[in-house]
């Protein structure tokens, strides 16, 4: 078994988890309370509501296609994948650009919680793109005559 398979599949496991529950709620509460959150100037809340529920199951099956690439060993496709997904994270700190969101302390926490997963999933990918580019001795040609 290689060193992605067995010491990284059960880090992106629990990060995944975490990021899943994160966005679940957070999306969620961004649908169904989306009046709560700063508008978009020009942007009908319909179309907001839309835009996010639709932006959630986009960004989940990206997440969905890492896991499953990262599974089977096609390491490039997965971690691709894995970066697309963690924007869902990202995404959520945009609520600061567009005004103060004043809404209950626990939706408040799953913005930070949906970057912090964000940002752990980048420090994954980082760590595992390192170790599947990871040049030994024994790879490299001397230049010494």
């Amino acid at each position: 078994m290689d060193v992605l398979h067995e010491k990284g599949l059960t880090p992106l496991r629990a990060i995944l988890g975490f990021s899943l529950v994160s966005t679940t709620l957070h999306y969620a509460h961004n649908v169904v309370r989306a009046a709560d959150y700063p508008p978009l100037p020009g942007v009908p809340l319909l179309v907001t509501q839309v835009v996010v529920a639709f932006g959630w199951v986009l960004f989940t099956v990206f997440g969905w296609l890492g896991y499953r690439a990262y599974e089977r060993g096609n390491y490039p496709r997965a971690l691709a994948f894995l970066l697309v997904y963690s924007l869902s994270g990202l995404a959520s700190a945009g609520h600061f650009l567009v005004g103060e969101v004043h809404i209950p302390a626990f939706w408040f926490a799953t913005i930070f919680t949906d970057s912090a997963a964000a940002l752990a999933l980048w420090v994954f990918v980082t760590w595992a793109w390192a170790v599947l580019n990871r040049v030994t001795s024994r790879d490299q040609v001397s230049t010494q005559h």
